[in-house]
This record gives C-alpha cells, sequence and structure tokens, in this order.
C-alpha cells in the first residue's frame, strides 16, 4: 500500500513540475514530496518536508531545475 502511494505521489509530482515557476511554487511541491517520500518509508513526515522543501525551493539556484 505505502509503495504505490509513493509511485502514485512521484508520478503526480513529476507531472506538476513543469508548471512550477517560482521558488515558492517548488518549495510548496518539493514539502508534498518529502513528505510523501518520509510518509511511505516511514520516517518522519515533518522532517520530509522541510528537506524536500528546502530542496525545492534551491534546486533554480543550484541550476537543476531551469
Amino acid at each position: 500500500m505505502r509503495i504505490s502511494k509513493l509511485i502514485i505521489g512521484v508520478a503526480v509530482m513529476a507531472a506538476l513540475a513543469g508548471c512550477m515557476q517560482t521558488d515558492g511554487e517548488r518549495a510548496l511541491a518539493g514539502a508534498a514530496a518529502g513528505a510523501l517520500v518520509a510518509s511511505a518509508t516511514d520516517n518522519n513526515v515533518l522532517a520530509g518536508a522541510a528537506v524536500g522543501g528546502a530542496a525545492g525551493a534551491l534546486c533554480d539556484d543550484a541550476g537543476v531545475c531551469n
């Protein structure tokens, strides 16, 4: 059950990734993805959301999601 949630969540986030234009949008998507992955892997959801949000906000600055 958790693996299917993870696969669906990653597919949805990948589909929405092209729509993200601002750091705030990418941070929200990253936080949602981080929380989903943390939940699916039985880790701390809040920490996953924090890491995902930071990664989403900074990915453009790092040249990863141009």
